[in-house]
C-alpha cells in the first residue's frame, strides 16, 4: 500500500491509499473530489473505498461527486455517525477489521471532537515496520482537535487509546496545524528540549512550504501536551494535578492562542 498526501482547501489533507498491484485505491476523508479524482487519474486507479473518520464537511464534502464517477464504492464510518456521511454504506464499531487495498486495518472509537469520530489504523506489516493511523481531527501533529461534540473525559480516553500505539507508528492527520500547535505548546512546556528542537526544524519547514504530515508517534509521546497531561511540568503549567482537568485546561487555553 502506497500512501499519498493530496492537498485540499487552506490546510487540509486527504490521503489516497494506493494498491499498485492491483490498480485500486481508498481514500481517507475526501473533502474535495477534484484533487482526488486528479490523483487516482495520474495513476490509472480505480477507487473502492471511501473512509471517513467523521461528519464535518471538509471531509466528507466529496463523498457524492466520487460515488458518481465510480459507482459502486463502498464508504465507510462510524455507527454513530448514521445519516451524517453522504452515502455511508458500512457503520463501524470499534474494533471491526477491514482489508483495504492490500492492508488490514482496525478501527478506533476515539470520540471526543465529534461524538461519533473513529481512526483506522494500520498495523506494520514487518515485525521493524511502521504503522499508518488515518485519526482524522482527533490528533494533531503538536495538537488535537476542538471539542466540538464531546467531552475532555471523553477526549482523554480517545488520545490515550493513540499514545498506547507503538511508537513507530505514522500519524496521518487531516490539518496542517503543526507549526501552530508547537507555538503553543512551547508556551506551556517551554522546558522541554525536544519540544525546542521540532519547532525549530518545523519552523524551517514551514517556511519552504514543506509539508509536516505524517508526523512520527514516537515524537508526539515527548512533545505533544495534548498526550502529555499526566506529566508534572504540564500540570503546574495550568495548575492541576488531575489527569482530565490538566487536559481540559490545555485545551482552553489553545483554544483562546
Amino acid at each position: 500500500m502506497v500512501i499519498y498526501r493530496v492537498a485540499a482547501f487552506r490546510d487540509n489533507y486527504i490521503f489516497v491509499l494506493y494498491d499498485a498491484d492491483h490498480g485500486l485505491a481508498a481514500v481517507v476523508d475526501p473533502g474535495d473530489a477534484n484533487p482526488v479524482i486528479h490523483r487516482l487519474d495520474e495513476l490509472g486507479a480505480t477507487l473502492t473505498a471511501i473512509l471517513n473518520t467523521h461528519h464535518h464537511s471538509d471531509h466528507v464534502g466529496g463523498n457524492r461527486q466520487l460515488l458518481e464517477r465510480f459507482p459502486g464504492v463502498q464508504v465507510y464510518g462510524g455507527a454513530a455517525d448514521r445519516g451524517r456521511i453522504p452515502g455511508q454504506t458500512h457503520f463501524l464499531e470499534a474494533g471491526d477489521r477491514l482489508t483495504i487495498c492490500d492492508r488490514q486495518t482496525e478501527v478506533l472509537f476515539v470520540p471526543g471532537h465529534t461524538r461519533a469520530h473513529i481512526a483506522y489504523y494500520f498495523a506494520p506489516v514487518a515485525a521493524d515496520g511502521w504503522g499508518e493511523l488515518f485519526c482524522g481531527d482527533t490528533l494533531f501533529a503538536g495538537g488535537c482537535g476542538r471539542l466540538f461534540e464531546g467531552t475532555p473525559q471523553q477526549m482523554v480516553t480517545s488520545l490515550d487509546q493513540l499514545r498506547r500505539l507503538p511508537d513507530t507508528t505514522r500519524v496521518w492527520c487531516a490539518h496542517e496545524y503543526t507549526l501552530n500547535n508547537l507555538r503553543f505548546a512551547i508556551t506551556v512546556d517551554s522546558d522541554n528540549p525536544a519540544l525546542a528542537t521540532r519547532l525549530a526544524q518545523v519552523q524551517a519547514a514551514r517556511a519552504l512550504k514543506q509539508p509536516t504530515v505524517p508526523a512520527d508517534l514516537g515524537l508526539e509521546k515527548q512533545t505533544n501536551p495534548f498526550l502529555r497531561w499526566d506529566h508534572r511540568s504540564l500540570q503546574q503549567a495550568v495548575g492541576s494535578a488531575e489527569a482530565v482537568q490538566t487536559f481540559a485546561r490545555l485545551r482552553g487555553k489553545k483554544d483562546l492562542f
